[in-house]
């Protein structure tokens, strides 16, 4: 079977078992937040925390209590890091520094995941279990929370309320991502992912040599990894990591686990709102991105410009044998695409194409199909955009599911769409415009140089966690300043997304007339798509001009 043949049914089997899932996924997501019961779980924890669990939340409050909840976090793990040495299962490990342990807490409590350090080598096993792998959960909950509130300001009409985000935290982490992720453990494990709570081994090598090799609690932080499109590793490696990822088909299985959430949440979008085929159209200009992705990336990855990657098979460095170039290439499709930030292989050993198409996953703001929650909100954000730019050229009021575009909602759309390219450029320009600082984190020169610094500043600011790996993060600076792009690249679009939410769930459907335009066919799909491609491409295209297009140029 010749590797592009083998390449599609890779690909084709990964979309028929998607396509299985997004119905029965989607509708029980949907049951989840649409439902008033508790289970007996839940009561308990909202009795223990004195939580009302039948109060609804204006906007202004649910934001309130996301911020909140998101503080706390970040000073509990941060704490927790910083006591390390002191903990039981802590393998010897030291303290982190301030400057790394603000980075770490910060990375995963806003769902970032990224590393700074290696992680066999700088956080124990409670660290890992009880400090790490709890934000993987509650950080993709607090997504999730968030896309379900905008869903229900389009759902809802003549009201000020959201929901609880205390509920809503509760049902998505207890009900949706710890089941799945159970079930997903147990399948890594009988493919060979190490699951124990062993420390640093000495094991002798094939040519003699000895080297130190660390076990632990790894299915178990990595199905919620991938599941809640964090990305975090157990090991420096990640998913390249022979125990995180072990064979060609839990490869497969790992890339459906990043995929099949965000991938299903439309579905549950056109449940709640009371029409399937609004969720049919964002579900299909998210498929049409991320399959171009994958297109475009597999191309360059396996045609392998010159005489040594045509004998490899592809364009090889970097890249694990066991996957090849097209594993490799759909996982970076995929952990881009989303805000996840796991890979198994190195991007930057990509090419010039391979790791721009990358980069620029990034820059659509990661809604093919990005994250799970900031996928869907990302998405809907845009699609107001869409609609409000129809109605400016057909001359009628904007209105997307009955609800009035105006002044309003497009003020925050468009703070909303400025945020992540300002702290973007402006983090990524100080580090390219200061010597000293391209001196300690930047290693190579010239236009792959910049992409290591874009590179960076993006998975940052859109919480996505990957990196270029030729960028030294861990240095005070860097960590402090990746940081800060993470802290506002998460929160500040989030507020202004309930925000939006607000503005919308107290307005009344307007009439449908002939001169509504219908936002569940062809057309708005193919708008919606034009309007994703063109908000980053008039926004980057200068900096990519400078950097992944002018190397693949050379």
């Amino acid at each position: 079977m010749s590797p592009v043949v083998a390449a599609v049914l890779q690909v084709g089997l990964l979309v028929g078992l998607l396509a299985l899932v997004h119905v029965p996924l989607g509708d029980y997501m949907a049951r989840v937040f649409a439902g008033d019961r508790h289970t007996r779980v839940e009561r308990l924890v909202y009795r223990v925390a004195g939580i009302d669990a039948g109060a609804d939340q204006r906007w202004s409050v649910y934001a309130r209590s996301v911020l909140a909840f998101s503080f706390v976090s970040v000073l509990g793990l941060y704490a927790f890091l910083r006591v390390q040495e002191h903990l039981p299962l802590s393998l010897g490990m030291p303290a982190m520094g301030s400057d790394g342990a603000w980075n770490t807490a910060v990375s995963f409590v806003t769902n970032t995941n990224w590393q700074w350090y290696s992680g066999e080598s700088a956080a124990g096993h409670l660290v890992q279990m009880a400090g790490l792998t709890v934000q993987n959960f509650v950080s993709a909950a607090v997504g999730l929370a968030v896309a379900v509130a905008l869903v229900r300001s389009f759902a809802r009409t003549g009201t000020d309320r959201l929901g609880n985000f205390w509920v809503d935290l509760v049902r998505g982490t207890l009900r949706i991502l710890l089941p799945i992720a159970a079930l997903a453990a147990v399948a890594l494990i009988a493919g060979g992912v190490v699951q124990n709570f062993t420390g640093p081994t000495e094991i002798t090598t094939l040519a003699g040599g000895t080297q130190s090799m660390v076990g632990g609690p790894i299915a178990s932080q990595e199905s919620i990894k991938l599941l809640g499109t964090n990305g975090g590793g157990f090991f420096n490696a990640n998913s390249a990591h022979p125990f995180e990822n072990p064979t060609a088909w839990t490869n497969l299985l790992q890339i459906f686990l990043i995929l099949v959430i965000p991938f299903s949440l439309p579905r549950t979008f056109g449940q709640m709102v009371g029409d399937r085929r609004q969720g049919v159209a964002i579900v299909a200009v998210m498929a049409s991105l991320w399959g171009a992705a994958v297109a475009v990336i597999s191309w360059a990855e396996m045609r392998g410009l010159g005489a040594v990657p045509q004998l490899a098979g592809g364009a090889m460095e970097g890249k694990e044998a066991r996957f090849g170039a097209a594993g490799s290439a759909l996982f970076a499709a995929s952990t881009t695409g989303t805000s996840t930030g796991a890979v198994n292989s190195f991007h930057d050993s990509f090419t010039a194409v391979g790791g721009g198409v990358t980069l620029l996953n990034m820059m659509l703001g990661e809604v093919a199909p990005g994250g799970v929650g900031a996928g869907l909100y990302g998405m809907l954000v845009l699609a107001v955009l869409a609609v409000f730019l129809a109605g400016l050229m057909v001359g009628r009021t904007p209105q997307y599911l009955g609800k009035k575009i105006g002044r309003t909602q497009v003020t925050l759309v468009a703070l909303y769409i400025l945020t992540m390219p300002a702290l973007l450029l402006v983090g990524a320009a100080i580090t390219a415009a200061t010597p000293a600082l391209v001196d300690a984190s930047v290693q190579d020169p010239g236009a792959h140089g910049l992409s290591e610094i874009l590179y960076a500043y993006a998975s940052a600011t859109n919480n996505n966690g990957s990196a270029f790996a030729g960028f030294a993060a861990g240095t005070p600076y860097q960590n402090t300043a990746l940081g800060l792009g993470m802290l506002f690249g998460r929160f500040v679009p989030i507020v202004l997304v309930l925000a939006l939410a607000g503005s919308l769930a107290g307005q009344r459907p307007g009439a449908t007339t002939a001169g509504t335009m219908p936002t569940h066919g062809p057309v708005f799909v193919g708008l919606l798509g034009f309007v994703v491609l063109v908000v980053a491409g008039l926004t980057f295209f200068p900096a990519l001009a400078l950097a992944p297009i002018a190397e693949a140029l050379l």
